[in-house]
C-alpha cells in the first residue's frame, strides 16, 4: 500500500498543477528511464522445475495441461512469447475448456498481427466464459487493429458500461472512438477526466488530451514511487499513449521513437508494451505505403 500511497500523491500533485501554463515548461534533454526489468530467479527456477516434471511420463492429461499453461505463463512473462504460445497449444490439446488460455492466445496473435485468429481465440473465451469481461476488451483491441471499427466500438462500449470510472477502459475507448468522431471523442474523455478520482491512469489521460505536459506527468512518475518495477510499469504505459498521441497528430518519428521506449522496459505482461510492437509494423506499413503511392504519382508525372 505504500506505493499506493505515494503514487496517489504524484497524481494529487499532477492534478495540482494541471491547469498552469506550459509556455515556459522545460524540454527533458533525456528521457525519464527506469532499469529494464530482468527475468527474476524464482521464474527461471519455475520454468526448470516445471519443463523437468513435464519429462515424467506418469502424469495424467489434466496435471500435463495444467503444467504446461504454468509453464507458459511462465515463459510469457520473460518475454519468451513463442515458446509460450507452443505451451499454450500443446496444453489446449490436452484440455480444450480453458477460457483464459485461449484469451492469452488472443492477445498473442493480436500483437503479430493475426487477427482472424485472435478474433477465434476470443470467441472461443467467451463461449466458455461469457462473464470475461477482459476478454471483451481485447477482442475490441483486436478488432480495432484489424480495422473493424464499428465492431470494436461495440465490444469497447459494452466493456466501459461495467466500470466507467476506470481510466482505462475511456483510454481504449477514446482511441476508438477517434478513428470515426474524432471531436466527439475527445469530449467525451475529457468530461470524464472532469470527474475523475484518484485512479493513476487518468494522469495518462491527461496527457492524452494534453491537459498537462509531458514534463509535468514525468514529474508525478517520479514522485509517486522509488521502487523500480512499478517505475518501469508507469514509464511503459506512459510512452505508449502518449506515441499514440504523436502518432495520431501525424508526428511518426515521435511516436517511433516513444514505442521504442515503451518497450525498452521489459514489462512483458503489459498490453502497452506488447502493442508497442504492432504499432511500429503499423507505422511502418503506413509510411511505406505513402512513399509508394508518391513515388508512383511521381513517375506518372514524368511519363
Amino acid at each position: 500500500m505504500k506505493w499506493f500511497q505515494t503514487v496517489t500523491l504524484g497524481l494529487s500533485m499532477l492534478i495540482a498543477t494541471g491547469c498552469a501554463s506550459t509556455a515556459d515548461k522545460q524540454q527533458w534533454f533525456y528521457p525519464p528511464m527506469a532499469v529494464p526489468l530482468q527475468a527474476s530467479m524464482q521464474q527461471e527456477v519455475q520454468i526448470a522445475r516445471l519443463s523437468q516434471l513435464l519429462l515424467r511420463t506418469n502424469l495424467s492429461d489434466e496435471l500435463r495441461a495444467k503444467m504446461l499453461y504454468e509453464r507458459g505463463n511462465y515463459y510469457d512473462s520473460v518475454g519468451l512469447r513463442d515458446l509460450a504460445r507452443l505451451d499454450y497449444g500443446q496444453s489446449l490439446k490436452l484440455n480444450p475448456a480453458q477460457s483464459e488460455l485461449f484469451n492469452l492466445l488472443g492477445v498473442y496473435y493480436t500483437q503479430i498481427g493475426e487477427f482472424d485468429a485472435a478474433y477465434e481465440a476470443f470467441d472461443s473465451t467467451l463461449d466458455l466464459n461469457p462473464e470475461n469481461s477482459y476478454a471483451v476488451r481485447n477482442r475490441a483491441i483486436a478488432l480495432y487493429y484489424g480495422d473493424r471499427i464499428d465492431l470494436a466500438l461495440e465490444d469497447m462500449e459494452a466493456h466501459f458500461a461495467e466500470d466507467s470510472s476506470d481510466p482505462f477502459r475511456a483510454l481504449w475507448l477514446y482511441l476508438i472512438k477517434l478513428e470515426k468522431e474524432p471531436q466527439v471523442a475527445r469530449q467525451d474523455l475529457l468530461k470524464l477526466y472532469q470527474q475523475r478520482d484518484n485512479d493513476w491512469g487518468w494522469v495518462l489521460v491527461a496527457l492524452t488530451l494534453g491537459e498537462v505536459s509531458e514534463e509535468q506527468t514525468f514529474k508525478a512518475i517520479f514522485a509517486g514511487t522509488r521502487d523500480n518495477t512499478v517505475l518501469a510499469q508507469r514509464l511503459t504505459e506512459a510512452y505508449f499513449y502518449l506515441g499514440k498521441r504523436y502518432q495520431y497528430e501525424g508526428d511518426f518519428a515521435s511516436a517511433i521513437s516513444m514505442y521504442k521506449l515503451a518497450i525498452s522496459f521489459n514489462v512483458f505482461e503489459y498490453v502497452e508494451h506488447r502493442y508497442s510492437f504492432l504499432e511500429l509494423s503499423r507505422i511502418f506499413n503506413q509510411v511505406k505505403a505513402e512513399q509508394l503511392a508518391k513515388a508512383k504519382l511521381e513517375q506518372a508525372k514524368q511519363e
